[in-house]
């Protein structure tokens, strides 16, 4: 058995960035030509209008106030309101590919880490672009990396949960380094034409090399102290969207088959069940709350942070102790809690007790204690 630590973490953000002011003015936009076309039959009672954004409601929703997309024009567009992402062919990297390269790179610059180190690539998200070949093949391949590749899915969870599949594969010793990656489209599956969740959304990639402390020679080290996952079913975060769809030729095109949510149930539901296993994670490891420097966690909504962390430590927590990217990044779902690992890790002491979580669709959650070296 091995001491396992991750060494090396990454980031790949795309070139576009919408403000909530760009956003509504193209929701709005919309707002106005349909309550246009349809101004009889709203006026007969048989069609609802729709109503308008701001920018003001966004950021008090959600706290976020802009977020980083791969495609601009076409999520802009009143007419189209996605974004516009061509097919590639088969001998092109596919964009999940493409975005899961650029974080890796950085991860293995940050462990000291060449693709000869590295025995096994996971790639962990919400949404895969394919169901066959798996991406983390291709990801292996572009990167010439020898060994072992597979993807999986646990929605916003995915990312706590390969680190612990990579941890227990290192700590086996089926692996001395495994790379996971967390390359999320997530504007993908947005309906951009509803007010209560058009805003939500951004895309990034993240990665996490996961590798033996004994072979590890980074400046950016974290030993896996332990992981703890859970899982409960839940409707209340979904997507209908699959291979099935074909199949079922009515349901073709109706809201399910993108993002929707209840919100208020997730937010009344989820919130405690998160304190509730970080607090029995530390507890299980004979570790006080108190004793945490810092909660990385899923970028989902200001307020559910900021609840989540007021459970565990009885007061409110500052932006050290809990730092946010949701503002500028939106929920990146897998990668927004890797996100706030990587941009605010450098500044621990060593010996800082630190723990990573992620929550969404299932319900999934996942808590990693890490301890900086």
């Amino acid at each position: 058995m091995h001491n396992v630590v991750i060494s090396g973490t990454g980031l790949y953000t795309p070139a576009n960035s919408i403000s909530n002011e760009e956003l509504v003015q193209s929701f709005n936009a919309y707002v106005a030509q349909f309550n246009a076309d349809n101004a009889d039959a709203i006026a007969r009672g048989e069609v609802e209008a729709l109503t308008e954004s701001s920018a003001a409601f966004i950021e008090k929703a959600s706290g976020i106030k802009s977020r980083f997309v791969m495609d601009k024009d076409g999520i802009l567009d009143p007419q189209r309101m996605a974004p516009r992402l061509p097919e590639r062919s088969n001998d092109e990297w596919s964009v999940l590919c493409q975005m899961a390269i650029g974080a890796a790179e950085q991860a293995l610059q940050r462990a000291g880490k060449t693709a000869a180190d590295i025995d096994g690539v996971i790639v962990a998200c919400s949404n895969l672009q394919r169901a066959y070949p798996a991406i983390a093949i291709e990801v292996q391949e572009a990167l010439g990396i020898q060994g072992f590749g597979f993807d999986m899915n646990v929605a916003c969870s995915s990312a706590t949960f390969g680190i612990q599949a990579a941890a227990n594969s290192v700590q086996l010793g089926q692996a001395r380094a495994v790379l996971m990656v967390n390359p999320e489209v997530c504007t993908g599956h947005l309906n951009f034409r509803d007010r209560d969740s058009h805003f939500i959304f951004g895309d990034a990639a993240t990665a996490v090399i996961i590798e033996r402390a004994d072979l590890a020679t980074s400046k950016y080290q974290f030993d896996v102290v332990s992981t703890k996952l859970l899982t409960k079913f839940s409707n209340n975060i979904r997507n209908n969207f699959g291979f099935l769809n074909r199949a079922a030729e009515e349901g073709i095109g109706a809201k399910d088959k993108l993002f929707v949510q209840e919100g208020r149930k997730v937010f009344k539901e989820v919130c405690p069940m998160v304190a509730e296993l970080i607090g029995a994670h530390l507890e299980e490891n004979q570790l006080n709350v108190s004793d945490v420097k810092r909660f990385w966690l899923h970028q989902a909504n200001l307020s559910m942070n900021h609840l989540i962390v007021k459970k565990l430590l009885g007061r409110e927590a500052t932006e050290q102790e809990a730092p946010v990217i949701l503002d500028t990044y939106a929920n990146t779902s897998s990668a927004g809690s890797v996100i706030a690992f990587h941009k605010h890790q450098d500044d621990l002491a060593a010996g800082s007790l630190a723990v990573l979580s992620s929550f969404g669709a299932g319900y999934s959650i996942g808590s990693v204690i890490l301890r900086k070296r």
